[in-house]
């Protein structure tokens, strides 16, 4: 996607480059992608930048370990990383407080930020985040899939074909080709492909830190928040919802329906509706 609006800029947070679009002003509202094979900020939320810069100044990060920021993640504790280079980002750009939205690996960065550092948050935008009882028993289908991605014979485009229709969103044809395409040649980079950033846990003490029930400052978090989950989420299942809306003391929940693991993405005209009158409320 690109707008003649948007502009494009990379910033440094110890010492490793984070590219970021931006569009729009007013109250700074950050997009923070999920962790699929090639994923991006601006390809994964190319429906709602438009329609969420009309009220927002939209600023639209590759996390650390994707598009063209620098690759490698901590994978002793990859949320409190991103939430460490997200802040920093935040830091270089002069913004002290922010509005963060987040789905998947994104939610859970955004999550982890707002629990580190609750100051630095506004409002919190959650979409099917990862940690969130996502860390206990066997793993879905779909996270089966995505860990597996660059085992095995490594990554292919049947295999991201397959995550993408059959796990990442409800109905599987909506997805253009040209979309799986490029995702595929941004999922096999030399760098990233040496170093995944997203991998199976190393180690129980690793995955006790990516699990959210585990974290008692999340009963005392008082962000407001607005939880959206796709009813047929088959990476994060629903489930996780209703963990939230137990422990947060000020989250909302919306669950929708024939809806996947990419609610901004297969229900954008709700997603963005909802999600501008919850910031702007």
């Amino acid at each position: 996607m690109a707008t003649e609006t948007m502009t494009e800029r990379t910033v440094l947070v110890n010492g490793k480059e984070i590219f970021l679009a931006e569009a729009g002003s007013g109250t700074p509202v950050v997009l923070l992608h999920g962790g699929g094979p090639g994923a991006s900020g601006v390809s994964n939320y190319s429906r709602n930048i438009e329609p969420l810069a009309e009220h927002f100044r939209v600023i639209v990060p590759d996390m650390p370990g994707y598009g063209r920021s620098a690759k490698g993640v901590d994978r002793s504790d990859p949320f409190g990383y991103l939430a460490a280079h997200i802040k920093g980002m935040l830091d270089a750009l002069g913004i002290d407080r922010a509005h963060l939205v987040g789905n998947s690996y994104g939610g859970s960065c955004a999550l982890r930020l707002a629990l580190d550092a609750p100051y630095r948050v506004d409002k919190l935008v959650l979409m099917g985040p990862g940690g969130v009882g996502t860390s206990r028993g066997l793993p879905s289908a779909g996270l089966r899939s995505l860990l597996a991605y660059y085992g095995g014979d490594g990554p292919s485009l049947d295999k991201l074909r397959t995550f993408i229709r059959s796990y990442l969103v409800y109905d599987g044809d909506t997805v253009p080709e040209s979309l799986i395409e490029s995702r595929f040649r941004a999922s096999i980079e030399p760098e990233v492909v040496a170093n995944p950033p997203l991998q199976r846990p190393a180690g129980l003490a690793t995955l006790w830190r990516m699990d959210f029930t585990r974290d008692r400052r999340l009963q005392s978090l008082t962000t407001p928040t607005l939880v959206i989950w796709g009813r047929d989420d088959k990476v994060n299942g629903p489930s996780g919802a209703a963990m939230l809306a137990e422990r947060m003391p000020n989250a909302d929940v919306l669950i929708t329906a024939n809806t996947g693991h990419w609610v901004q993405w297969e229900r954008a005209d709700l997603f963005n509706a909802v999600t501008t009158a919850f910031l702007k409320n």
